[in-house]
């Protein structure tokens, strides 16, 4: 399918089942395969980038089944049993970026690469944190991108490792998984961030699964990470993987833009995931929120005007969810200004391009910067649109909201979903209503 055609549509209400979090499925995955044990996860993610993981673990030699969102995974005790492969991991960071540091510390050779646009992702800081501790890692195209030819080497610990923090969150991410499965004379490993840690509550999903897995990860502020060394990770025996916090933010945009009430289930107060935050930008914009422990509801504003209000925050934090903001603006009152987004850069496409670009094309005024993006609202949305999606799940997801304003909208290429959340059209079109 080339296109889908959404809408018009004016309101939005029901209940979703969330997906797997992608974040959690792929670290689940990974930790498992590296654990003494068998792992039993439920609400596994079924998508692309899950794919291509568990295709990656296939190779490495790593044993498991599955039936539908259940996958027991049999550890391998520390060490892929493969000692050769060639890995295509598509555009998926969550699954290149900790695997280059697995594969660094396994004593093989390995070959990672993935589609175009990862091979404009960069890798740089992540490979120079390896090799600080003696990994042997090429580049086979441009210097500080994939892909990457990984070669067997002597890793030895016996200084601070330094990374930088300030491009991706997946790259101390990466270290951290690795590094308790690396001897050090002291018995301990220290990394330290250089610049500010971005997408910091990424790094607490990490640990707080590192930790279920039984390694613990000690950290002073945001600098400081020190990792028991030569240590083991062990099965839980079972974990269940919760809903997608990022996928979340559609559905709750849509209750807090076309009236709701809309529920999602699966995310809540109890959750590791930052994206749940989101719930709090939608109450800065003036809609009524409501949390539990394991489920979000919103419903529209409260007051007369039935207008969302502009907002000024910092997104640092929850980059994903921001972009779905970006689209909310559309129906806020005044000009929303989102800061601190300069990891949109790099992500699946540059998403402050992208998103400036298909704004203007339903009316928005858009100003972009480096890090910042300023979205004044049109003064009517403009109808048909033809949305392009850069092969970028999220764009196709976030625009698909701009139908709740009574126009319809072309989506480009939906199949771009499939990255994340395959079924997300059907699910939208169950909450929409003319």
């Amino acid at each position: 399918m080339d296109y889908l055609d959404l809408g018009p549509y004016s309101r939005a209400q029901g209940t979703i089942r969330l997906p797997g979090s992608k974040s959690i499925s792929n670290r689940v995955l990974l930790l498992a395969s590296l654990a003494e044990g068998e792992t039993t996860i439920s609400n596994l993610l079924d998508s692309d980038d899950t794919r291509v993981m568990l295709d990656a673990l296939t190779k490495l030699g790593v044993e498991f089944t599955r039936n539908g969102d259940v996958c027991v995974v049999r550890g391998a005790g520390g060490a892929f049993p493969a000692k050769a492969a060639d890995l295509f991991l598509g555009n998926a960071g969550t699954a290149i970026r900790p695997l280059t540091a697995a594969l660094a510390v396994n004593g093989g050779e390995y070959r990672v690469h993935g589609v175009p646009r990862m091979h404009e992702r960069p890798i740089g800081d992540l490979v120079d944190g390896l090799r600080q501790i003696g990994a042997h890692i090429d580049y086979e195209a441009n210097e500080g991108y994939p892909p990457l030819a990984i070669h067997a080497a002597h890793i030895e610990v016996n200084e601070p490792i330094r990374v930088r923090g300030d491009v991706s969150s997946q790259f101390l991410t990466a270290l951290l998984m690795t590094l308790p499965l690396v001897h050090a004379k002291s018995g301990q490993i220290v990394v330290e961030v250089q610049g500010e840690l971005i997408s910091k509550p990424y790094i607490e999903i990490t640990m707080k699964l590192m930790e279920r897995f039984g390694v613990t990860v000690a950290r002073e502020g945001w600098q400081r990470f020190t990792i028991p060394a030569g240590g083991r990770y062990r099965s839980p025996g079972a974990i269940m993987v919760e809903g997608d916090a990022s996928s979340a933010s559609y559905f709750l945009a849509a209750g807090a833009i076309a009236g709701g009430p809309v529920r999602v289930v699966g995310v809540g107060r109890a959750s590791i995931q930052g994206d749940v935050a989101f719930a709090d930008a939608l109450t800065a914009m003036g809609a009524n929120v409501t949390m539990a422990e394991d489920w979000i509801e919103v419903r529209g504003v409260g007051h007369d005007h039935g207008q969302l209000e502009a907002v000024d925050m910092d997104f640092n934090l929850i980059p994903d969810a921001a972009m779905t903001i970006a689209v909310c603006a559309l129906f806020a009152r005044g000009t929303t200004r989102l800061r601190n987004i300069g990891s949109w850069r790099v992500k699946e496409t540059d998403r402050i391009a992208a998103m400036a670009t298909e704004l203007r094309k339903v009316g928005a005024t858009i100003e972009e910067g480096e890090d910042f993006l300023v979205v004044t609202p049109p003064a009517a949305i403009t109808p048909n649109a033809a949305i392009d999606t850069y092969d970028d799940h999220r764009m196709a997801m976030c625009f698909s909201l701009v139908s709740l304003g009574g126009v319809p909208v072309r989506i480009n290429d939906p199949k771009c979903v499939g990255k994340t959340f395959p079924d997300y059209f059907d699910r939208f079109k169950t909450l929409a209503r003319v």
